[in-house]
């Protein structure tokens, strides 16, 4: 009995600093409205400048002077990343956004080991703090019954602050309804620095106090943020008491959950996110939204097909890109085969995203389940190559059947978290179910037959797939199906209005998009000539959405784009320099301030501005083109 109660406080202390985190990301989603995947960045920031100062500065007020010290200069950092990145931005689609905090989590992940280098650190005790308390014969560290003691005294301070004070006040209602406080002469701009500033200045407070507890790496930016999310969403947005009792429940499971159900552990974070999205899908302390929020489809420009020479001209790259294998060597041909299969699983994404509106933030199980789906036929039924590759994608078809029907039933951050809730639980399949899917050490030996297992004969395997795939998800934009999903995607009730049944049509494009997924993962389990978690993990789906808004969400070929941009960059990075990281990231900065709408938007709108400064008779000429959708 005495082990589960120190099990149990163990768990607490673990809630007390990922409450602060997520109460952080709460605040300034719910305000700015921003996914700020730089937040546990800022959490890793915040711990290695703790154990800078910690290190430096002897005694009591040596640490604790360090540990507050460290999370206020981070939020000074914060401060300064809102007013020179983010206002520049918050009129894009908010989802190019997201882009943005990426690409600056990239540079951090790259300068913290420029700075402190690549080794784990681990930081000395907490003065006053450093015995266990005897519990029945359990030594219970002193240090997590501080953290215990402070989880509830924050939530304290906090609930002042918003109940008790003017600036609490506006920042609940922003929560609420945003364009209203704006409508009412609160000045935006300095509250969303103030709300940035407080959120960030928390989760590297949260991360300072871990360094007595864990050691600090470079990796642990992404390995809180994931947990962030489940706790914010389960939780509430801009619930701070639906943020500590989240914590609390995620931490637990955490604690529990290796030794009630260790086959299962690392799924049952994800099954409660999953049931409390579509049973509550504000979260157990939220409010749903005053009004719905815009869809990347309402500031889309009327699209239209190709001209003819814009055909051509694709016709021609297509001809080029096949013409590779006569001057490319093998490791080009290789590189070439993965860009190749990226361009189908950022164009299916990008299906679902610019045509449909609906954010996936778990786009990569369908890839990984294609993935699986071909190791398993070929190596445990031992079926040819061609039979994997047309049956291998249907794992990831039925996948995005049986989680679409779900997800499509919410719209927005829900409908994306829905997702992520979603993927996480199919990569904790993988990687647990060791005897079925090999665990973290993969399936491997999945080769491709003879006829393709050369660089050149794969390479044009992986073109021709990938132009088919594109071609048909762009003959589907102008099909009648497009048209109805582009009206469900601008006003659900205005399609339904008219006789759309919105949720069918949403449903079958998730199929269509995890499908081609599917296409794009087996072909890449052939490349690599094995399959790993992976494949299905977070990462990867934070890949395919870079690329999408890279190239630009609003438009209709971004994700061709995107996917060759941001690949062949990140491979040629790689192999160039040890900060491609920190490369990669300046750049996706760059794209996001000088492109707002990404390299294709920006192309188009240079492409009106030249046609409206034409002379009248070719604009005369041009017009029957624009109108041709």
């Amino acid at each position: 009995m005495a082990f589960y109660v120190v099990q149990f406080l163990t768990g607490l202390a673990s809630a007390a600093s990922l409450f602060l985190v997520a109460s952080g990301l709460s605040i300034i989603f719910g305000v700015t409205r921003i996914v700020n995947f730089a937040h546990g960045a800022f959490y890793m920031i915040g711990a290695y400048i703790a154990f800078t100062l910690t290190e430096r500065f002897s005694g009591a007020f040596g640490f604790w002077g360090g540990v507050v010290a460290a999370a206020l200069a981070v939020a000074l950092i914060g401060v300064l990343v809102e007013m020179v990145l983010l206002r520049r931005i918050y009129h894009a689609p908010e989802l190019f956004q997201l882009l943005g905090t990426f690409g600056l989590t990239l540079m951090v992940e790259d300068l913290v080991v420029l700075i402190w280098g690549p080794d784990d650190l681990v930081g000395r005790r907490a003065p006053g703090f450093k015995g266990a308390v005897d519990f029945f014969g359990q030594n219970i560290p002193s240090y997590d019954l501080f953290l215990i003691v402070l989880g509830p005294v924050v939530l304290g301070i906090l609930w002042l602050l918003f109940q008790r004070t003017r600036w609490g006040v506006l920042v609940r209602a922003a929560t609420q309804d945003r364009d209203m406080v704006a409508a009412l002469g609160v000045n935006q701009k300095w509250l969303f620095t103030s709300v940035f500033a407080v959120g960030v200045f928390l989760a590297a407070l949260g991360g300072a106090l871990q360094i007595p507890r864990d050691a600090v790496h470079h990796a642990m930016d992404l390995r809180i943020i994931v947990e962030v999310f489940v706790v914010v969403v389960i939780g509430g947005l801009g619930s701070i008491v639906g943020a500590f009792v989240a914590a609390v429940l995620v931490s637990e499971l955490n604690a529990f959950g290796i030794l009630i159900f260790p086959k299962i552990s690392i799924i049952l974070v994800f099954l409660v996110m999953a049931v409390v999205l579509i049973v509550r899908p504000w979260g157990l302390f939220g409010k749903p939204e005053a009004a719905a929020r815009k869809t990347p489809g309402l500031t889309v420009n009327p699209w239209r097909p190709l001209t003819s020479n814009e055909r051509l001209a694709s016709l021609a790259a297509l001809v080029v890109a096949a013409l590779l294998p006569l001057f490319a060597g093998n490791y080009a041909l290789t590189v070439g085969s993965e860009i190749a299969i990226f361009v189908i699983f950022a164009v299916s994404l990008h299906f679902l995203m610019s045509v449909g509106g609906l954010a996936s933030f778990g786009h990569a199980a369908y890839f990984g389940l294609g993935a699986y789906g071909v190791a398993f036929l070929a190596k445990l039924a031992g079926l040819p190559m061609i039979v994997c590759l047309l049956l291998g994608p249907l794992l990831g078809c039925m996948g995005a059947a049986v989680f679409g029907f779900f997800a499509v039933q919410l719209s927005g951050v829900y409908f994306a978290m829905l997702t992520l809730a979603f993927a996480q639980i199919v990569w904790s399949i993988a990687f647990q179910w060791v005897s079925v899917t090999g665990g973290d050490n993969g399936i491997l030996g999945v080769w491709p037959a003879s006829w393709a297992a050369s660089p050149s004969h794969f390479y044009w395997l992986a073109l021709g797939v990938a132009a088919l795939v594109t071609i048909a998800l762009r003959i589907a934009v102008f099909s009648p199906f497009g048209y109805a999903l582009r009206a469900t995607r601008d006003s659900v009730l205005r399609s339904e209005a008219v006789g759309i049944d919105a949720k069918r049509i949403q449903w079958t494009a998730f199929v269509i998009a995890g499908t081609t997924a599917g296409i794009g993962g087996a072909l890449f389990a052939y490349l690599k000539g094995s399959v790993f978690p992976d494949n299905l993990g977070i990462s990867l789906s934070v890949d395919a959405l870079v690329m999408v808004l890279l190239g630009g969400v609003e438009t209709v070929s971004g994700g061709v784009i995107g996917a060759i941009v941001y690949k062949a960059l990140n491979i040629w990075l790689v192999s160039q320099t040890d900060l491609s990281k920190l490369v990669l990231g300046g750049f996706i900065v760059l794209i996001v301030v000088v492109f707002p709408k990404g390299i294709v938007g920006m192309l188009e709108v240079l492409a009106q501005r030249r046609r409206k400064s034409s002379p009248p008779g070719s604009s005369l000429l041009a017009k029957p083109i624009e109108s041709a959708e």
